[in-house]
Parts: structure tokens; sequence; C-alpha cells
């Protein structure tokens, strides 16, 4: 009687016993237990206990991290969560590396046919996806390309899966807010875009994990205009901001810190705004900075920071004279015109050699430094073959966009600045690119281009418009799309070349 009494309840103790055991393993406590305690004894263990968890668990077991003082802990279901969306998120960006990467190499035959066809975009009916742009679905070609197909896929990626996450901190009017009129129009323009557009709205996530690059929205114009002190030449202000926002967001927020900004972005047209990056050296050195301000000689690497086309809309529009530009049977009775302010290193140079020098019986130039009262700034850009684009105190001109608009072709005069969308145009197709050293030479360089080449480089400009076209709402592959596929570009880290 005895012996069944114990065998009675020695067996449900011994169960209970079992499922207390299995409890303590789940809940880490009988790993904390045996590391704390192998800590402790004197004489230690033959096998570390590391050395045990790594056995049983391997190095990177999802499901369990060891903190710095060697205790096991149970990762938590969020933990996990955002492994598996970042594991999502790059699986999908291998995806499409692929797909570019095998677009790439069909692409080389196609492409030389296109260059020696002379043949330019086309547009056929049916869009897809809701991305139309009214109605024409617009397939990339020709020789203003550095590879037609090659972007053609590239944009085709990036409609399908880009996606933003936009910070939300930050108050107006220096955060989510911009110009979005004058020369520092971009700023105000994307932002808006991308935060209340319907078009910008598509690439937008308010989950921040599913993004691929987080953006942050703030305008360096609006800091000039209420932090800088005006004379100053004290840009501390602008750096502290931007210091104070980076610190702001990595601390609320885990997607800095992974990267160390690396999928990060921020957008600005103003001189200043290469200076104001400085404020955070990691956003310096390791994300990607869209600038107008594209000069490699202070600090901008083409391989990671992008070139921000520099668009002045007057009142905030287009000029009315620039939306129609004359038919090709109409003259332009000047080879090159300018007008502009002598500041910068390359624009006294060429006020120097070719101010007023069409009141001495040389009407195929006109250069002017302020433009005479009664004389048409647009009326010159569209009766001129040439528009000459000197770089001022930056690299950058809003004269480029200007001169496409008039369908005359821009002759870039700069040092150090890297042409926007340059990843994917080929600027030598529709502009003529000159060395300072030839500015005294100006008028033979230029009339010794063929007629032939000068309308080659004409039906290039007209080709590329829509590129530099800013909408509202946005269009395909217009400049708000450009500018979103140069930073899918860079994080994808590919050059279509």
């Amino acid at each position: 009687m005895n012996i069944r009494c114990t065998f009675f309840f020695a067996a449900p103790l011994s169960l209970l016993a079992f499922f207390f055991l299995i409890l303590l393993i789940l809940q880490g406590h009988f790993f904390q237990f045996v590391t704390t305690f192998s800590a402790a004894s004197t004489t230690g263990f033959s096998i570390p206990t590391d050395r045990l968890r790594t056995k049983f668990f391997g190095e990177n077991h999802p499901h369990f991290a060891v903190g710095a003082t060697g205790v096991i802990h149970w990762k938590n279901t969020a933990e996990r969560t955002a492994t598996r969306r970042v594991r999502k998120v790059e699986e999908e960006l291998a995806g499409a590396r692929a797909s570019i990467r095998k677009a790439a190499a069909a692409a080389a035959s196609d492409e030389d046919i296109e260059r020696s066809n002379g043949t330019f975009a086309t547009t056929v009916g049916n869009g897809d996806g809701g991305f139309d742009d009214g109605g024409d679905h617009y397939i990339p070609a020709g020789d203003v390309y550095r590879n037609s197909r090659l972007f053609y896929r590239s944009y085709l990626e990036m409609e399908k899966m880009f996606k933003i996450y936009v910070y939300q901190d930050g108050e107006l009017p220096i955060t989510h807010d911009g110009p979005c009129k004058d020369i520092y129009s971009i700023e105000g323009r994307f932002i808006q875009e991308l935060e209340h557009g319907v078009r910008g709205g598509k690439f937008r996530t308010h989950d921040p994990n599913l993004a691929h690059v987080y953006f942050f929205p703030f305008s360096v114009t609006w800091m000039v205009k209420y932090l800088y002190t005006p004379l100053s030449y004290n840009l501390t202000p602008l750096k502290q901001f931007v210091s104070d926002y980076v610190r702001v967001v990595s601390t609320k927020y885990p997607f800095w810190n992974r990267t160390l900004g690396a999928d990060h972005f921020m957008l600005a047209c103003h001189d200043w705004a290469p200076h104001a990056s400085k404020g955070n050296p990691s956003l310096y050195h390791n994300s990607i900075r869209v600038l107008c301000n594209a000069n490699t000689s202070e600090g901008f690497k083409p391989r990671k920071d992008v070139s921000l086309p520099e668009i002045h809309l007057y009142g905030g529009e287009v000029s009315p004279k620039l939306l129609s530009p004359p038919k090709d049977n109409t003259p332009r009775n000047y080879l090159a015109f300018f007008a502009g302010g002598e500041h910068g290193p390359i624009r006294p140079i060429l006020l120097h050699h070719w101010k007023n020098l069409n009141n001495n019986n040389d009407d195929l130039i006109r250069v002017y430094e302020y433009l005479p009262k009664g004389l048409d700034y647009y009326s010159f850009l569209l009766n001129s073959k040439f528009c000459l684009c000197p770089s001022g105190h930056e690299v950058a001109s809003p004269r480029i966009v200007e001169s496409i608009y008039a369908e005359c072709v821009p002759v870039i005069i700069s040092e150090g600045y890297v042409l926007p969308f340059s990843d994917v145009l080929r600027w030598e197709a529709f502009s003529v690119q000159m060395d300072v050293s030839d500015i005294p030479r100006l008028k033979d360089v230029l009339s010794a281009i063929p007629e032939e080449r000068y309308w080659k480089l004409k039906e290039g400009v007209r080709a590329v418009r829509r590129h530099f076209t800013l909408n509202q709402p946005a269009k395909r592959y217009d400049a708000f799309h450009m500018i979103l596929h140069s930073i899918w570009l860079r994080r994808l880290n590919i050059e279509l070349n």
C-alpha cells in the first residue's frame, strides 16, 4: 500500500517538475542562471556557456540575443517582425537589381541601332498602373540617354516598388514646407508633391518599416530666411538646426542608426545647403544629399549625392513665352546670348571679353551684365541658337533649364559641376560644354559647330524638356520623377552607364 501511494504522488510531481523546467527554458531564466553561475564559479567549466549557446542555437539565432554581460535574452516579437521587414525590403531591391542587370545585358546592340538611326523617344497609348501621363506611355529612346532600355527598366522598377518615409517631426515653416516660386522653387515643390501630391503620394509610405529611403523634410532656404542673421555670414544656426533634427529622429526612431544615415536623404537648392549638411558628419559623409550646388570641389560625391536642377519659377510658373517655342523654320538671329550679374569667378571673364561687343557691329553675340531697358530677356532666349550658362557664385545656374524651355542649346561654362540626371542623360547630346579657357574664343568655337550638328543638339534639347519640367500634378518622367529616380539609383547603388 505504501509503495502504491508513493508512486501515485511521485508521477504527478515529476511531470509538474518537467513542465516547470520547460517554462524556465522558454523564459530564458534557465540560461541566465547557468551563465550567472558560470561567472560566479571559481573553477569554471571546460566548455564556455557562450559556445554551448552557439552550438545549440547558432550565432545568429532569430529568437535569442546575447547582451554585453553574456546573458541570453529572448528577442521580442516587434524585433523579429522588424528583422523580417528589413529582409523583405532588401529582397525587393535585389529583385530590382537583377531585373535591371538583365535589361543591361540585352540593351547594347539595340542602343547602337537607336543611336545610328538617330531615333528619339516615343509615346504610345494606354498608360500603365496608374502612372500614365495623360493616357500616353512614354518610352525613352535615342542618344540623349546613356542607355535608354536600362533607364526604362530601372524607372519601371522604381514605379513598382520604391517607397519613401517622410519624418513627421518638426514644425512649419522650416519643415514640411519650402519656397514654391522664384529661384529655389524646387525645394518647396518637391516637399509639397511628396507630402500632398497625388503622384508623389504613390511613392510615400506611412509605415517606416516598408521604406527604402527616409526623407528629412526641412528647407534650407527657409532656414536662411528665419534663422540666419543678414550679413553676418554665420552659418552656425543652419548647421545647428540640421544637427538637432538628426539627433531627434535618431533618438526617436531606429532607422538612422541602422545605416548611419546611408538610406536617408535631404533635398535643398540654396547655395548654402552643403554647409548646412555639415551639421551632422554622418549626414554629410553618408547620406544622399540632393543639391543644386553640386560642386565636386566642395564635397559633392556623385556616387552617393544627387545633382538637382535649379528651376527659376517667377511667380511660381514658367513664363508663357517659354511654353511654346518657335517652330524650327523660324530663324534665330543671334549666335549666343547671356545677361546676368558679374559675380563668381567665371562671369567676369565672360563679360570682360564679350560685354557690349554688339555695339561694335557684332550682332551675333549678345552679352549683357544688365539687360537694357526695353529689351526682353525671354525674347533673346527664343531668338538665339546658343544660350550661355556660366556659373555664378555657385556652380548651378537656372539659365540651363530656361535654355531648355526655349529650345536654345545650352553652353555650360563651369568647373566641378556635376550636371543633373547625368546618370541617365548624355549631356553632350543636347548641350555644349566649354572650358573657361575657351571664353576668349567663344565666337569661333560656336561658329565652328556644323549646322547639322546644331540641329541634332536642338532636337536633343526638345527631347529632354519633359525631364526638366515641374508639373502640378507631377507627370511620369518629369523633374519630380527624375529626382526620385536619381535617389532610387543611389539606394540601389547602380550607375546607369
